[in-house]
Order: C-alpha cells, then sequence, then structure tokens
C-alpha cells in the first residue's frame, strides 16, 4: 500500500490525534527517547508539521488523545481520552504524574464524563489521587456468587456520582502512607418500574429496596508501596496497594459497612532495552459486613482505581461480598524503535458464593493486542486487546497499559 493510501486510510484519527500530540511533544536530551519512534513522529513526518511544546512552568506536558470506536460491555462506545502528562519536580527523583479526561456516549443510553489523576509532588513528597465521575449507566446484572447462566441477567438503569481523593505522604523511598475521601451516590435505581425488582432477583437486602438510592461516604486509610516511574506505561519494578475503607451512617450513608482491598503487581523485565517484559496483577477485594449496598459490593471489572480487570467479561458479570482475581501479561516490542507491539494475557477470577461465603469457582479469560506507540517522552501506548471467556468476548481500546 502506498504511503498517500495510507494517509487517507488514517486522516480521520490523525486530524484529531495531530493537534493535541505535535503541539505537546518535546526534545529529550536522553539517548533512549531519541532513537524511539511513535505515532507523532510518523504523522510530522508525512505531514511535514514543526511546532514547539506545551510546557508548565517551563516543563513539557506531554499530551496524548485518542478519539475512538470500541465496544462497552454491549454497546458501541464514542470516546475521546486524553491524557496530560508531566513532571511536578526534578524528573530525576519524581515520578510521572497522569491527568486523564474521558467523556463518552453509547447507543444503549450511557453516559458518562470520568477525571481521574495521580500527582507526584517534587521529589516523590505526596502522592494526590483523585477520581471523580458523573455517569448515567445502564447495565446488567447477573446476581450474587460465581455460577449464574450467562441468560440470568437483568438490566438496571442507574445514575452514578463518584468522588475520591486520597492523600499519600512518603515515609521513606517508595513507601506511602495516608488517608482518602470516598464517596459513591447511585440514585435513580429503575428496573423496568419495578422498585423491588433487583431485591428479588439478587435475594439481597441491602441498596436494592424502593429508595431507589445508595449513598455511601466514607473515609480510607492508605498504605502503598510504588516502585514504578510511570503509572501509564510501568517500569520494571513492584507495586502494592492496601486501602481499608469505612463508610458510617454518621457521614450520611445509607448503611454503615467497611471493605478492604489489597492490590499487588510486579513487573519482570527480559531485557535493559525496548519493551520485553512479564506484568503480574493480583488483588483481593472484600467487603467485611453484611451492610454493603449491592452496587458497591465487589465485582469483575469495577476494581475500585481503574475498572480494567477481566478483559474477557462482561463488566458486573460476577459479583459478591469478596472478589480474588489474577492477571498475566507477557509485552513486547515487534519493532526495534518502539513503534509497534504486542501483547498476550490471562486472567482468573473468583466470587464469594452468597450462602456459605466460599470460592467456589474459577472463570478464566485470555487474549491479545496490537500496541502503537502513540508519546514516546511519556510511554504512551494505543492499546487495542481482544479478550474471550466461556461466554463472552470484546475489544478494549485503551490510552495506556491495563495494568
Amino acid at each position: 500500500m502506498r504511503r498517500c493510501d495510507i494517509a487517507r486510510l488514517f486522516l480521520p484519527l490523525l486530524v484529531w490525534v495531530i493537534p493535541a500530540g505535535v503541539t505537546a511533544q518535546a526534545v529529550d536530551s536522553t539517548g533512549g527517547v531519541a532513537r524511539e519512534r511513535d505515532l507523532i513522529d510518523v504523522t510530522k513526518k508525512w505531514f511535514h508539521i514543526r511546532k514547539g511544546p506545551v510546557t508548565l512552568d517551563g516543563r513539557p506536558v506531554y499530551f496524548s488523545v485518542l478519539p475512538s470506536g470500541a465496544p462497552a460491555g454491549n454497546a458501541n462506545l464514542f470516546v475521546t481520552s486524553t491524557t496530560a502528562a508531566f513532571y511536578a519536580g526534578d524528573r530525576v527523583n519524581t515520578f510521572l504524574s497522569a491527568v486523564t479526561f474521558a467523556p463518552y456516549i453509547t447507543i444503549n443510553n450511557r453516559i458518562g464524563f470520568t477525571l481521574k489523576s495521580n500527582l507526584w509532588t517534587n521529589g516523590n513528597g505526596w502522592d494526590v489521587l483523585g477520581d471523580l465521575r458523573f455517569l448515567h449507566y445502564p447495565q446488567y446484572t447477573w446476581g450474587l456468587g460465581g455460577n449464574i447462566s450467562e441468560n440470568r441477567r437483568m438490566l438496571i438503569d442507574y445514575k452514578y456520582v463518584r468522588f475520591y481523593q486520597t492523600f499519600l505522604k512518603q515515609l521513606k523511598p517508595y513507601l506511602f502512607a495516608g488517608f482518602g475521601v470516598m464517596v459513591d451516590d447511585h440514585f435513580d435505581m429503575d428496573t423496568k418500574g419495578d422498585s423491588n425488582a433487583l431485591a428479588t432477583f439478587s435475594h439481597y437486602r441491602y441498596g436494592t429496596g424502593t429508595s431507589e438510592e445508595s449513598l455511601s461516604a466514607g473515609v480510607s486509610i492508605n498504605l502503598l508501596y510504588d516502585g514504578r516511574k510511570n503509572s501509564i506505561d510501568p517500569l520494571p519494578g513492584f507495586y502494592g496497594n492496601v486501602v481499608y475503607r469505612v463508610n458510617p451512617i454518621l457521614t450520611g450513608s445509607s448503611y454503615t459497612w467497611h471493605s478492604l482491598y489489597a492490590d499487588v503487581r510486579k513487573y519482570i523485565p527480559f531485557s535493559r532495552q525496548g519493551q520485553n517484559m512479564l506484568a503480574f496483577w493480583g488483588f483481593y477485594w472484600t467487603a467485611l459486613n453484611d451492610h454493603t449496598p449491592y452496587l458497591d459490593l465487589p465485582s469483575v471489572g469495577w476494581d475500585p482505581y481503574q475498572q480494567r480487570s477481566g478483559r474477557g467479561f462482561d463488566q458486573n458479570r460476577y459479583r459478591g461480598k469478596g472478589l480474588l482475581y489474577g492477571e498475566a501479561e507477557y509485552r513486547r516490542d515487534l519493532t526495534a524503535n518502539g513503534l509497534f507491539g504486542f501483547v498476550l494475557f490471562a486472567n482468573l477470577n473468583s466470587i464469594k458464593e452468597p450462602v456459605t461465603n466460599n470460592f467456589a469457582y474459577l472463570h478464566p479469560a485470555a487474549g491479545g493486542g496490537l500496541r502503537i506507540k502513540l508519546n514516546k517522552h511519556s510511554h504512551t501506548n494505543i492499546a487495542l486487546d481482544y479478550g474471550v471467556s466461556s461466554d463472552y468476548s470484546a475489544f478494549y481500546l485503551n490510552l495506556g497499559e491495563t495494568f
């Protein structure tokens, strides 16, 4: 295929990507980055674009923009995901900060506005995490437990507002502790006009009643170990995060409930140059009492901070009072300049049964994906993955790695 044919094929995408991406590209003095190629380099060469970098307090800001259409559950999605990555301090001893804004709309009436941030102050003195969402989110639910037929499902329509803000102070290199404010408000919950239908379907009494709302407002105690220099495309290192959350009625919560979330990740490189790595992710997420609202219970695809678990499963497919999850992924460059790469992954989950509280069933999924380097300075990839399980399959399109 000739270059002009390729340009015509990708022109609609490039018209959106170039303005933000090219203006953010900056010259890096490090030799490794200079040898790499990304989509911005390619488009600048094709269209002869020369623009200076965007800066913040004299430091470059690396923008990555991805307008896209991709499946979300059982509906097509249009989303423009914009990530701004920058160093808020000396890059020698400060991790890369990132802010992501992703509005979206689907053909089955899902509408969302999400703003996520991971900000590192100079010298990594503080890590400040934010997660703000406004969603209208009709979604199928299958009740509780891990042995429910795909065909036994109910559509629940609701609106959702989330406000999470966490402040973590460095105790020593890579180790942080702090607290957070966490608010989850599910309201206008509708199950085909029958306000008791969800309670009858799920055999669960909390957050499923006639009020059509469940509010959880609480605080968290956090302990974090983060040895990754870049959370967008994690480099070799280890990550561990433990979050204990309490939601008392005193703060306005519908019920008093507690939860524990423990997340570990390990990245093992096989080469000092390029991408050739094994990545492992595992977490345990559990409600610690019997009053957790239904839509706040642990669920596949709703992990508290990323919502990227369970590639190959419909989001919300398995829900219960406890969730065990594990995933492994092999990441490798296809080209020496890092422009193209691929991944192979497999994951496994198990949910607590509603009566016995045992992990009785295992649910595996697997798949692979293509990587295109969008911005080499922030190591931001366009990630196109395909995952499949026994009764579901889907494509996933993201900016940055899944974990």
